[in-house]
């Protein structure tokens, strides 16, 4: 039921730096977990981050680790992904995602029912 658009997205350099958006239109949006995904050209989408209800837990693939950090501001409605030392790797298109909120963080895309378009993230070399 919740409505999900990302934003943020552009052509950088490699070593640069981007935040992403994802802004919901849901009055209940603290009830949900949130999650960022990203697909590239050729390949399966591909999790990155996720976030719990509250916002005390986040998970990252390892190879964001260290990188990229995940955020949200339940009265703004928002979920963010802070990226930084962007690699060329890092290309593809971001999609925020939102799950009904349970126990334990989910990575996988089938365990999310609400999917933004996605904002497409290019990185030069």
């Amino acid at each position: 039921q919740v409505q999900l658009v990302e934003s943020g997205g552009g052509l950088v350099q490699a070593g640069d730096s981007l935040r992403l958006s994802c802004a919901a239109s849901e009055r209940t949006f603290s009830r949900y977990a949130l999650g960022w995904f990203r697909q590239a050209p050729g390949q399966e989408r591909e999790f990155v981050a996720a976030i719990n209800w509250s916002g005390t837990i986040t998970y990252y693939a390892d190879s964001v680790k260290g990188r990229f950090t995940i955020s949200r501001d339940n009265a703004k409605n928002t979920v963010y992904l802070q990226m930084n030392s962007l690699k060329p790797e890092d290309t593809a298109v971001y999609h925020c995602a939102a799950r009904q909120s349970s126990y334990s963080i989910r990575t996988r895309p089938s365990d999310y029912d609400y999917w933004g378009q996605g904002t497409q993230v290019t990185v030069s070399s």
